[in-house]
């Protein structure tokens, strides 16, 4: 039964058409070069967003989101793409955010940047990445037992369910809030040690 389902969540994964190989591994490209250019990956960055004294991450999420509520929903509207929304539990939101927030308070990292930590060698985040892969294998082993505890499901919905008539207004409206607080939020960084020798180079 636990190998069904370990095989099930591959099989659910590789149906869900996110496109080719070619294209999965193009956008991971763009993403690794966006990540390394603006340094996000390092714990200088997260911690400082964490005590409000670094605003690279925020401006950063920010601007992302906004592009991409804008891009995503009008390339779904064009037939260019598809989302699915998940369900609200709120269970499961709570005891996974809470796991989420340890883990990245220990590790200074998320699941997007810890990759890229990874290939430039950092061992610890390594084995952040194996325990959270053995977290996700006991999570699938285990569902029907995490499924009570995460409680009932409250449906999916999202944002442009409560504007019927006016989904598109509302979209570009949400995106381009989100952009113009990215760029209002002013410009805090703090330093790593590597930063600091190339600032002294310039």
């Amino acid at each position: 039964m636990m190998f069904d389902r370990i095989l099930n969540m591959f099989t659910t994964v590789s149906n869900e058409s996110h496109g080719s190989l070619f294209v999965v591994f193009a956008i991971g490209l763009v993403f690794g070069v966006i990540i390394q250019y603006s340094r996000v990956d390092k714990f200088e960055k997260i911690a400082g967003f964490a005590m409000l004294r670094d605003t690279v991450v925020p401006k950063m999420l920010f601007l992302a989101i906004g592009l991409a509520a804008v891009g995503l929903y009008f390339m779904v509207e064009a037939g260019y793409a598809s989302y699915h929304p998940k369900p609200i539990i709120l269970g499961g939101l709570i005891i996974g955010g809470t796991i989420f927030g340890v883990s990245m308070a220990i590790l200074g990292k998320c699941p997007g940047t810890g990759p890229v930590s990874i290939a430039e060698g950092r061992i610890d985040v390594l084995v952040g990445a194996i325990g959270g892969i053995f977290g996700g294998l006991v999570f699938t082993v285990y569902f029907d037992f995490f499924k009570k505890i995460m409680g009932e499901s409250l449906g999916k919905t999202t944002l442009i369910t409560y504007f019927q008539g006016h989904e598109n207004l509302v979209v570009l409206i949400f995106g381009i809030v989100l952009i113009a607080v990215s760029i209002v939020i002013p410009l805090r960084q703090e330093f790593d040690e590597v930063d600091l020798k190339q600032l002294e180079e310039i």
